[in-house]
């Protein structure tokens, strides 16, 4: 089953601010273990006085920030939930259904430094990364990805998996350009783009179209038989050592669907089964030549798939599927089928969660669902001038050609 919210959501669905340790907006997060508390500087008792009623003071401004926040957020998801109603019952959407305010914003005071000394923030929690995956896939499933000989391999492999699957060029290249920076490589990692110092993934999402190790764990579970009738057929086609290599592959995509399926078909359970070693072994397969690509594209075919389900025929232009893409299938044809009046007037809030959001800088500049929008489109169009992009789109029109398309 599709998840509500994506990555605005994906990895980003807790709320945050609940603890007194929680970095808030402008405080800085602590990596690393935790670190045995230094010795004191020598403090005047004027500070250590004023300190507690610092703390008090941060601490009255947080809780009413918090009460405000969740009376907010609650009025999302109530709104949301009588939208989906109406939609099942064949009723209209009007702009009531929608919240029309924008998210409180804290502006109290910032968390006060405890001049003692001896308050620690705990860590940050570590996010694994593509050599977690590489590891788990070796020790779970005795598998090491056949990685492409060049980046071209793997846009070629995309490319006519997108093809067959009926996306166009202009949505595949725009959507990768988005999602990639215009030049990321079929291993790009959120957080990773950019060879900067002190640079950290900041979730598990990977690839072309970044997915999370929960979207790789239900691909798996929901169109496993179809990446395995795919490997069976180029089997067949096959002889020699390109055969033992494709007759191996199959065996492990095999054990991973029926591992992926080992959970009910529902977002928390796939997301709870992704972040076992396991099943963060099942997220290397991104990584392979081969089956890679079946999953990227997957994940977009399935949005379109969605939105001719619940009845929009139109073509979804890329930054339509994008939406859908970023935060959910559901949410996405929210906003694709709001009349464009109301999307001058809907704050994008009301297709995020709570923490998605505020860890979403575009949807927070961009705070209504039209800004959202050209914001998507402007980015594609300066993203997919990069080398990346236009690489993609030589290997787009290329299986067009291998299959006769003009």
């Amino acid at each position: 089953m599709r998840p509500r919210a994506m990555r605005g959501w994906r990895g980003c669905l807790l709320a945050g601010l609940l603890c007194p340790w929680t970095a808030s907006a402008g405080e800085p997060a602590v990596d690393g273990p935790a670190r045995a508390t230094p010795a004191a500087p020598a403090v005047s008792q004027a500070a250590m006085a004023e300190y507690p009623r610092k703390l008090q003071e941060y601490l009255r401004a947080r809780r009413a920030y918090e009460a405000e926040a969740a009376a907010y957020w609650n009025r999302i998801a109530e709104k949301r939930r009588a939208r989906n109603g109406k939609r099942r019952n064949h009723q209209a959407i009007s702009i009531d259904d929608y919240v029309l305010t924008q998210p409180p914003l804290y502006s109290g005071p910032a968390r006060p430094v405890d001049p003692s000394g001896r308050e620690v923030p705990p860590p940050r929690e570590y996010v694994p990364v593509v050599t977690d995956f590489l590891k788990s896939a070796a020790e779970h499933f005795n598998f090491v990805p056949q990685r492409p000989q060049s980046e071209i391999e793997y846009k070629r492999g995309y490319a006519k998996a997108a093809s067959q699957a009926g996306l166009t060029k202009q949505q595949v290249v725009r959507i990768y350009a988005f999602e990639s920076g215009g030049n990321g490589g079929y291993d790009v990692q959120a957080g990773l783009e950019h060879q900067t110092p002190g640079a950290r993934a900041i979730n598990t999402a990977l690839g072309y179209n970044q997915l999370l190790n929960t979207n790789s764990v239900e691909l798996m579970a929901e169109h496993g038989d179809e990446f395995i009738k795919i490997l069976k057929s180029r089997v067949a086609g096959s002889a020699g050592e390109a055969r033992k290599m494709l007759e191996s592959k199959l065996e492990v995509v095999q054990r991973m669907v029926q591992f992926a399926r080992t959970v009910p078909d529902e977002w928390a359970e796939h997301d709870k089964l992704a972040n076992t070693p396991k099943g963060l072994g099942v997220h290397a397969m991104n990584l392979d030549r081969d089956v890679g690509p079946l999953l990227q594209v997957q994940k977009l075919s399935n949005s379109v798939v969605f939105a001719r389900t619940r009845g929009y025929k139109a073509a979804l232009t890329a930054a339509e599927l994008e939406m859908m893409n970023l935060t959910g299938d559901g949410n996405g044809l929210d906003m694709i089928m709001m009349p464009p009046d109301m999307r001058e007037k809907v704050p994008t809030s009301n297709f995020f969660q709570q923490g998605g959001y505020g860890r979403n800088p575009v949807a927070i500049r961009n705070n209504v669902v039209s800004k959202l929008l050209a914001a998507t489109d402007a980015k594609m169009d300066q993203e997919e001038k990069l080398r990346g992009a236009r690489d993609l789109a030589a290997a787009f029109s290329h299986e067009f050609r291998l299959i006769g398309v003009q």
